[in-house]
């Protein structure tokens, strides 16, 4: 199979398990005995996200999400095409899991729930919504950055990025649904049609994902001389 093709697969599988997982987990916590809370919700996507990356990273790099990859890009680790392309996998990925989502559970969960479209808490404005998936995402590229790019990571696959969002999904999600990655609100928004605040989660967590990118780059990564 072309290189680029098993890329573009593994950030598409990656990316649907991550979705599917994470809105899943978003919605079945509204079942009878399904109640585990944001602790339970948060750890679903976490080590949805630990798993996929380990699985795919050394496929197509583990990006996962169009953040990462918009970072990614930024620092010249990939170039513009590649990245259009991730891009589109992983959309793709987080449409065909709200899909998948849709065909399994009941129709009224769905509709109601809105197949786990991340929402904003009524006091939260949408400058500080921004700020919290911007927030959570620089830590989330951090780790990504130093567990999986950098020349010194540790060998710990995809479990300290798991970490990461397992954290973030912790502190965020009662607050804005704590997406972190456009392909998680983009596909269950695409087949819910809830749109809502669509843009808090492309322009929070890309540019969360760029600062960090900037930051490792020019301070964190190892360089020759030290």
């Amino acid at each position: 199979m072309h290189r680029m093709t098993r890329r573009l697969v593994a950030e598409f599988v990656g990316t649907f398990m991550l979705v599917f997982i994470g809105a899943g987990a978003v919605m079945t916590n509204n079942f009878p005995k399904g109640d585990f809370g944001t602790l339970g919700v948060a750890l679903a996507y976490g080590l949805a996200l630990a798993v996929g990356v380990s699985a795919t990273m050394a496929v197509s790099g583990g990006h996962l999400n169009p953040a990462v990859t918009a970072g990614m890009l930024a620092i010249r680790r990939i170039d513009a095409k590649t990245a259009l392309l991730y891009i589109a996998a992983q959309l793709l990925g987080g449409i065909v899991a709200a899909f998948a989502l849709q065909m399994v559970l009941p129709t009224g969960v769905t509709k109601v729930m809105a197949l786990g479209t991340p929402a904003i808490a009524l006091t939260i404005t949408l400058g500080k919504a921004i700020a919290i998936e911007a927030i959570l995402s620089f830590f989330l590229m951090s780790a990504y950055l130093g567990t999986v790019v950098s020349a010194e990571a540790p060998r710990v696959a995809g479990f300290g990025i798991g970490l990461a969002l397992f954290i973030g999904v912790l502190v965020g999600n009662p607050l804005t649904g704590a997406a972190l990655n456009p392909a998680r609100a983009f596909g269950p928004a695409l087949l819910s049609g809830q749109w809502i605040s669509q843009g808090v989660y492309w322009i929070g967590p890309i540019v969360g994902a760029l600062v960090a990118a900037f930051l490792w780059e020019k301070l964190l990564f190892p360089k020759a001389t030290d």
